[in-house]
């Protein structure tokens, strides 16, 4: 692969951008280093699309700036920052074969700039055997599945060498098994290229399995930015860590450093929360179901099946809301029965002021 093997560094400096009495983002500030692959997740209304486009210069911002490298973008057009930019639904052009898709940017260049034709052509058959897609350059996009209309797509944004590579949503209209797929071809991809990398999602599973680091949005802000490592065993707030996963919530009191489980007695390490009214988050596969009295007093509400896991859903004694344990789904596994009384024991979790 020859060009620009790692765009670069970019700088999201007190960046602000408001529709109206809203803000859209609310002072954000965001380094993300050169060859870095990251994922904006955050729900509709968090932020994330819009700074992505704020990066792209599709939209200015407000407040702030944006910094490619040592050079201030902020006034710079989408063009002259050179960023490429893969949408949802593909954006091919459909009266053009995937090489011509793939050769625009480079073929609607300047004539000073524009590469000659057996350039071009060198490199569409180069970004061709790179989305491992050789022999259908010849093809319409109409005669194209969606996953590899969006391979072409994203050759398209690689032809031109850019600076930074933005992907919106771009696994959005894919089915769940070519979706699984694709993003790990991205990700290979990317271990081959080393483009800086930003995309959006609000698909908690893509941004962990896919990114170098996640960065989560609420409100146009950043909630917390790290590794999926970090984002989800290290969860910096009760939003974080309901947002990311599957969670349950246990109602009680810090006191003394210790967690007081409200109607029951029993209590946890509560070492960095202040005292007063506070709740317990933990995962599913956080917890264990045992006899009674070993653990926190609980009763089986329920009992789902999946192809993976069994659930649990119990009813604790004291508490307002069902608490969630999986079980693996194995030959020998037997869960409990509705109705049954257990104990149950906490493995690990993580403690928060109400």
């Amino acid at each position: 692969m020859q060009g620009n093997r790692h765009g670069v560094d970019l700088q999201i400096q007190g960046v602000g951008k408001r529709y109206g009495g809203t803000a859209a983002l609310d002072g954000v500030d965001l380094h993300i280093a050169s060859g870095e692959l990251v994922a904006l997740l955050g729900p509709s209304g968090s932020g994330k699309t819009t700074l992505l486009r704020v990066i792209a210069g599709l939209l200015p911002a407000d407040a702030g700036r944006v910094l490619f490298g040592e050079t201030d973008a902020t006034q710079l057009s989408l063009r002259e920052r050179n960023v490429g930019f893969v949408f949802q639904q593909y954006a091919l052009f459909r009266h053009m074969t995937v090489a011509e898709n793939i050769a625009f940017g480079l073929r609607s260049r300047p004539r000073r700039s524009r590469p000659d034709k057996a350039t071009i052509r060198r490199r569409v058959d180069e970004l061709l055997a790179l989305i491992q897609l050789p022999d259908l350059g010849g093809r319409y996009p109409e005669q194209l599945s969606g996953g590899q209309k969006q391979r072409v797509a994203l050759a398209r944004a690689l032809a031109i060498d850019p600076t930074v590579l933005l992907l919106d949503e771009p696994f959005g209209a894919l089915d769940a098994k070519v979706r699984v797929e694709l993003r790990r071809w991205l990700r290979r991809l990317h271990d081959q290229t080393g483009q800086t990398t930003v995309f959006v999602t609000h698909d908690q599973e893509e941004a962990l399995e896919l990114a170098d680091r996640v960065v989560v949005l609420r409100n146009g802000r950043i909630e917390q930015a790290g590794t999926p490592r970090q984002i989800y065993d290290e969860p910096a707030s009760p939003y974080v860590f309901d947002f990311i996963g599957r969670a349950s919530v246990i109602d009680g009191d810090a006191a003394g450093g210790r967690f007081l489980v409200a109607g029951q007695d029993a209590a946890f390490d509560a070492a960095d929360v202040a005292d007063g009214p506070a709740k317990l988050y933990l995962r599913p596969h956080d917890a264990a179901i045992g006899a009674p009295g070993d653990g926190l007093d609980a009763r089986v509400a329920a009992v789902h099946r999946h192809a993976d896991r069994i659930t649990v859903e119990l009813e604790l004694a004291g508490q307002p809301r069902p608490l969630e344990v999986d079980l693996v789904a194995a030959p020998g596994v037997h869960a409990p029965a509705t109705g049954d009384a257990v104990g149950v024991r906490l493995l690990r979790h993580r403690t928060y002021p109400a």
